[in-house]
């Protein structure tokens, strides 16, 4: 894909070749009351085989490929009807401002965009659905999931006690995972070490890691090659530490059974770094009016514009915050402190960094309503002992956030129908 969408980070793979669809269009799965057809499907395929051509990954067969993206089919749908039954929608004027920002990281406005989509076969309004179907599925995990996992200080006191605390090593991991139901039998448990097993065998073959993961993982990332990113010693059990030290890099492990789930790791790098951390860390102020049963979307939108239109006419940002913002910091005019990357829920993260000191954003939208926010001061800070402990912490919370998205989505579909038809029965 163009430099657009690879900008945007919400759509990569709509533009696809054409293809032949044939007018009889079978249903190849039911979910509760919802269909998803053969031309659902193929599209599907379609966009994450040029995904995957991207990234250099080989492709699964057809068959494989057909099966992993259904199922990732049947989970999105699943989680857009919980999305539906309860309430959680994204608001036009929200969608309208991500849609916007898609145009401004891309050094144009939506009639440019517009035009910059039509090169790939796209559509504005495909766009825009697309767009609003990403940021409904953010939403769930932040609503579900992230408001629900916290990491006591107890416990990273617990891991920086340990003798794991010494370590500074970095892993940077790749997965291949199966899920095994939670009342899972004997018989059950066998059936997904076989399919873990028939993995492992591929990778003995010598086939890539990221195309056996795309083939057989049912972890979240499985379509993107099963990359896990660096993880931290830290924030790793003591007896996984003690495998991965043994593994030499490229290699993968003999199959892990933890909370729940059964997987192959590959090391694909190490790392060890004791020198001082410096990030960048940002000064920031805010202005929120809350979204809830008593102010609408729209009522909240209202509000902070006229906030914003103070602001423009040369009240100060911390008389205003103090004013009008419905935060825990109005009396300190709005004054978050210094703030690192991965502090803030990610709307309101991606605000600030885009801002230069002095800058003020304009209306942004997160889980929380809806803000206005200045940046102060950029700095460069040595960070080493607080950065170990909230990277740790974050990182404690990321495992958590991954298998309670996993053990979640589990019990979504144990309670739903689904009628699987991609074999014929």
């Amino acid at each position: 894909m163009k430099k657009l969408l690879l900008a945007a980070g919400l759509i990569a793979g709509l533009a696809t070749p054409a293809f032949a669809i044939s007018t009889a269009d079978r249903i190849v799965a039911v979910v509760n009351n919802s269909v998803i057809t053969q031309s659902d499907l193929t599209k599907r395929q379609q966009e994450v085989t040029a995904n995957l051509q991207r990234q250099n990954i080989g492709l699964p067969p057809a068959d494989l490929l057909a099966r992993q993206v259904l199922d990732q089919m049947i989970n999105e749908q699943l989680q857009l009807q919980f999305a539906s039954n309860n309430g959680i929608r994204i608001g036009e004027l929200e969608l309208d401002n991500a849609v916007q920002s898609v145009a401004q990281q891309n050094k144009t406005d939506l009639p440019g965009l517009r035009a910059l989509l039509a090169k790939d076969g796209i559509t504005l309004e495909q766009l825009r659905e697309q767009v609003r179907k990403d940021m409904l599925l953010q939403r769930i995990r932040e609503r579900e999931l992230a408001s629900r996992v916290s990491v006591s200080d107890q416990e990273v006191d617990q891991v920086l006690k340990s003798a794991i605390a010494s370590k500074h090593a970095e892993y940077h991991l790749a997965v291949i995972q199966v899920n095994v139901p939670e009342r899972a039998d004997a018989a059950q448990i066998e059936q997904r070490r076989q399919k873990l097993l028939k993995a492992a065998a591929e990778l003995k073959a010598g086939k890539p890691f990221a195309q056996v993961a795309a083939s057989y993982s049912e972890a979240p990332n499985a379509l993107q090659g099963g990359d896990l990113g660096w993880r931290s010693a830290n924030a790793l059990p003591a007896d996984f530490i003690q495998m991965l030290d043994k593994l030499p890099v490229g290699e993968v492990t003999d199959i892990v059974r933890a909370s729940g789930s059964l997987y192959l790791f590959k090391l694909v790098e190490k790392r060890n770094d004791s020198a001082p951390q410096f990030v960048q860390q940002h000064k920031v102020r805010h202005i929120l009016i809350k979204t809830n049963e008593a102010t609408s979307e729209a009522d909240a939108y209202t509000r902070i514009l006229q906030v914003q239109d103070r602001l423009k006419r040369g009240a100060k940002f911390e008389d205003l915050a103090k004013q009008f913002s419905e935060d825990g910091t109005a009396a300190l005019g709005g004054d978050l402190g210094w703030v690192s990357e991965g502090d803030m829920v990610p709307d309101f993260q991606r605000a600030y960094l885009a801002l230069s000191a002095g800058q003020v954003s304009e209306p942004i939208k997160s889980p929380f309503g809806w803000h206005l926010i200045r940046v102060d001061e950029v700095r460069s800070q040595n960070v080493s002992e607080d950065r170990e402990r909230l990277a740790l912490k974050q990182q404690l919370r990321q495992r958590k956030m991954e298998q309670g998205y996993t053990d979640w989505l589990e019990q979504l579909r144990s309670g739903a129908f689904i009628d699987d038809r991609l074999i014929e029965k």
